[in-house]
């Protein structure tokens, strides 16, 4: 078969596009022929070793999928061959990645695929709304009525996070760094949007919520500034986090705690199973509803997955502005 892989780490040229052998489901796995795959910056993080995991060799990168049924191995019993189905957290821990014509994936990671939803709209929709429930749900505990912020809200994650908050009838505010995006925020369902270029943001949060300040922050920058976020925060505000792994801030120690303040930080890849079923249980329903959807960038053949993972670094790390959404790749 087909794949995206490496023989080590190191960075985007180090992914070969060629032919490995097709794996086979074992015990509780599912053989997935693959449809489509979605690029996470996680993925880069696994590819180039920051992420230092024991790898199977050759490794095929990537953690998302969304796909049909080949075959199963004689311990499964959700799944048969044809179903549609879709997964993200592998590539992650030691287990194999997605960017191939056929996968392997243990069946407590994989979920039925909603009949009315595409299988680049499940794949993009993957990691990044597990990513979201986990933060908003488990974490944040979001409530109906509450006001979160939500930094980069036209990003792959920011988007999805505007849309669940508001699929609990919670009110978002957001920031975006150009017209076009905040106009793409707004139509995503957000109640205000601030271009961070043009316009002051705290003033902007203050204004919006009368003075109270908002009940969530959630930061997607590497870099917080944790003087702004405390500042926007209401009595008994909670911060989520979940990027910046080598981020080093201040941190406004007294306001933070005077004001009855949480914060938590998070990796998608550290929940179990069991609470990752749980976040696809919503997650499902609402792709089905159409509360839900998918802000794809662009669409591209697996073959340019090299490609695809440095257009994402640029974005990642080095803030190139130049993504608006998910890239998905097709095999």
């Amino acid at each position: 078969m087909k794949a995206a892989y490496i023989e080590k780490v190191g960075p985007p040229e180090n992914i070969i596009y060629g032919e490995i052998p097709t794996p086979q489901p074992q015990a509780s796995e599912v053989l997935v022929k693959v449809s489509a795959v979605a690029v996470n910056p996680v993925d880069t993080y696994v590819r180039s070793g920051m992420l230092s995991f024991d790898l199977p060799l050759p490794f095929v990168v990537g953690c998302d999928l969304a796909g049909v049924v080949e075959a199963t191995g004689p311990q499964v019993d959700r799944f048969q061959a044809g179903d549609r189905v879709w997964c993200s957290n592998q590539g992650l821990l030691g287990r194999q990645g997605t960017f191939a014509e056929y996968a392997v994936v243990d069946e407590q990671w994989l979920y039925s695929t909603p009949a009315n939803i595409d299988d680049q709209t499940a794949a993009a929709c993957a990691l990044v709304s597990i990513t979201a429930h986990l933060g908003l749900f488990r974490d944040a505990k979001l409530e109906a009525g509450e006001t979160i912020l939500v930094q980069g809200g036209s990003g792959g994650i920011g988007s999805i996070v505007i849309q669940m908050a508001k699929a609990v009838d919670a009110r978002v505010i957001t920031t975006a760094g150009s017209p076009e995006k905040v106009a793409k925020c707004l139509e995503l369902g957000a109640d205000v949007a601030l271009n961070y270029r043009e316009e002051d943001v705290a003033t902007g949060i203050l204004e919006s919520t009368g003075g109270a300040g908002v009940n969530v922050f959630w930061e997607t920058q590497r870099e917080p500034d944790f003087d702004q976020i405390v500042g926007a925060l209401s009595e008994r505000g909670r911060i989520v986090l979940m990027a910046g792994r080598e981020a080093r801030p201040e941190f406004p120690v007294g306001p933070f705690y005077v004001k009855g303040c949480a914060m938590v930080g998070f990796a998608m890849f550290n929940a179990s199973y069991q609470e990752q079923q749980k976040c696809a249980d919503d997650i499902n329903s609402w792709l089905a509803d159409e509360k839900v959807r998918a802000h794809i960038d662009r669409i591209l053949p697996l073959s340019e997955t090299a490609f695809a993972h440095s257009l994402q670094e640029q974005n990642t790390v080095a803030k190139a502005g130049t993504l608006a959404g998910k890239i998905v790749l097709i095999p």
